[in-house]
């Protein structure tokens, strides 16, 4: 051990090198922390971030002996990581996400935005300047600019099934680029309520099962349903390639697409209702569900799935590419559906994902917006507990009963056993390539 004389005072380098002082800024491995707090405080701790290298400076003064969490945020914040709680015992240590926060959070949020408005007169002023706001980060106005005019539509025959058709569509927006759906529509003559279906992430897309029942059986009651692929999905990633779905683009086009579609839908067919335009998604369609209800105000009618939160901007790019969540000096994606007041509204939610918040939070902080215009009973929760994050028969009978009461559907037509279960390849518009 070598040993020198500073400032009159004696050091040793050996001592130094791994002594706990001011010098070496009581720093520690981070591992080593962590698995120190971990038995402090009998808690298990589960990683998805790699803690090798990473030397945290003062370890041991940013544990507080009487809270667990808070020790974990002081330890984790120098490396923008973040814990999660799973259950009273155990902690997931994760990346920092921007798009994700906790209950607490959205508790704190909506506490917030509740402050800035105590009535239908200021609340109205608040929703017209976010949605401008939303429309800019979106920045919507300049793709719809940069659409295609008179664009074109391929239609494929219409099949005939138990009580609905059904026709394939592909409307271009970008010059020899498609958006490609599915139009769901009754057998039965006249005028017809509309409901734009906008996907999720749900496995196999637009052409999975329950998406066929769900806009066939909607059909069957008397609804036009059209879905159409998340961009770079399905059809989409034929034309674009499935890595231009993880991007901020991505969340402007889906929104663009489910407009356009309407446009389309309303301008070229004779037997919409336009008092009856429902939008009603699930997941990511979920969000796509408010977003649209927020940018345009054909809607009469909402229905987001699995998807609504107040502490959860999606977890795709896709749904928080772009930061419509700074509108307004901060908002949430509870405060955007609550502009959808005091039209009908529904959300869906379950103990399995991130709305098992909703009727705590969520759905008491919509019924006192719903309040000022003297119309809660116009929002509902169907609550699922012991359910988790799909869109399974309770939620679909959810949206039935909803639009049957909200449209006048005919809800002796609900029988999803009467609905043809075709594949994948019959759903394209475009030929296979």
């Amino acid at each position: 051990m070598k040993k020198y004389i500073i400032g009159g005072c004696l050091c040793l380098t050996g001592l130094m090198a791994n002594a706990q002082t001011y010098e070496t800024q009581f720093a520690k491995p981070l591992g080593t922390v962590l698995n120190e707090v971990a038995t402090r405080f009998n808690v298990r701790l589960k990683y998805d971030v790699d803690t090798t290298g990473l030397v945290l400076p003062y370890a041991d003064f940013r544990i507080r002996p009487y809270s667990v969490e808070e020790s974990l945020t002081n330890i984790l914040a120098p490396f923008d990581y973040k814990f999660v709680k799973q259950n009273n015992t155990t902690y997931k240590i994760k990346p920092y996400e921007y798009h994700r926060r906790t209950d607490a959070d959205g508790e704190k949020m909506l506490a917030y935005l509740s402050s800035l408005y105590n009535n239908a007169d200021e609340f109205e002023l608040r929703k017209d300047s976010v949605r401008k706001e939303v429309r800019a980060l979106l920045d919507l106005d300049e793709a719809l600019a940069n659409c295609v005019q008179n664009p074109q539509i391929k239609l494929t025959k219409i099949r005939k099934y138990d009580g609905y058709s059904v026709q394939n569509f592909a409307l271009e927006t970008a010059p020899g680029i498609y958006v490609c759906g599915s139009i769901y529509a009754p057998l039965a003559k006249g005028k017809h309520p509309l409901i734009i279906c906008p996907n999720g992430h749900f496995n196999q897309g637009r052409y999975r099962k329950d998406q066929q029942e769900r806009l066939g059986t909607l059909a069957r009651m008397g609804a036009i349903c059209v879905d159409y692929d998340l961009y770079g999905w399905g059809e989409s990633a034929k034309q674009v390639g499935e890595q231009a779905h993880r991007t901020a683009e991505a969340h402007t086009i889906q929104i663009m697409n489910g407009l356009l579609i309407l446009d389309y839908m309303l301008d070229n067919r004779k037997d919409i209702d336009l008092s009856r335009i429902g939008v009603n998604g699930g997941s990511g369609g979920g969000t796509q569900t408010v977003l649209l209800s927020v940018l345009d105000n054909r809607f009469t009618a909402a229905a987001p799935v699995v998807s609504l939160a107040s502490h959860f901007d999606g977890g795709c790019p896709c749904e928080s590419g772009k930061p419509i969540q700074l509108a307004g000096g901060g908002t949430c994606n509870a405060e955007l559906a609550a502009f959808f007041a005091p039209k009908p509204l529904l959300i869906v939610s379950d103990t399995g994902d991130w709305t098992a918040s909703v009727p705590e939070l969520e759905y008491p902080y919509l019924q006192n917006i719903y309040s000022f215009y003297d119309a809660a009973d116009n929002v509902t929760n169907v609550h699922l507990p012991g359910e988790r994050h799909d869109f399974g028969p309770n939620k679909r009978t959810a949206v039935y009963d909803f639009f049957a009461k909200t449209f006048g559907l005919d809800a002796s037509k609900i029988d999803e056993s009467k609905i043809t279960i075709v594949p994948e390849e019959t759903l394209y518009a475009l030929p296979l390539k």
